[in-house]
């Protein structure tokens, strides 16, 4: 029998269009691994739990955004991508009007903010590499 310690998370990548700029939203990790780094919102699932669920509900946690629908994007699961052990994610995207919304860290998060993606902090994890790759699929 083969045995497995995989864990599930969800990542959420939210975009907004701010006077033709392209922004994304982060949170500021309150815990370590990655304390004070910039990362995107998303968190670990939940036992009852469905996928597009947990991605809205660790959004609105770390964030106070809610959105209604996402869209699922693509998994990732390289080994050594987390430091905790071995995680896989199911990554969603959504765009909103951040004019809209009032953001604010919470929960895991100490801080949320809006970043031009044309300059981003250095991010926790592979979120660079999540980034990444939804802008190059969201914009084809």
């Amino acid at each position: 029998m083969i045995k497995q310690d995989i864990k599930l998370t969800t990542d959420a990548v939210v975009f907004s269009k701010e006077g033709g700029m392209l922004c994304i939203l982060l949170i500021q990790r309150k815990n370590d691994p990655y304390k004070g780094h910039w990362a995107l919102p998303g968190g670990f699932v939940e036992d009852d739990e469905d996928l597009e669920p947990a991605a809205r509900r660790e959004l609105e946690e770390e964030t106070g955004l809610r959105a209604e629908k996402m869209t699922q994007l693509y998994t990732i699961g390289t080994p050594g991508r987390d430091p905790r052990g071995r995680t896989v994610s199911v990554v969603y995207y959504t765009f909103v009007d951040a004019k809209a919304h009032t953001i604010k860290g919470a929960d895991d998060a100490a801080a949320a903010d809006w970043f031009d993606v044309m300059a981003l902090p250095p991010l926790a994890f592979d979120h660079l590499d999540i980034i990444n790759y939804a802008l190059a699929t969201v914009n084809k």
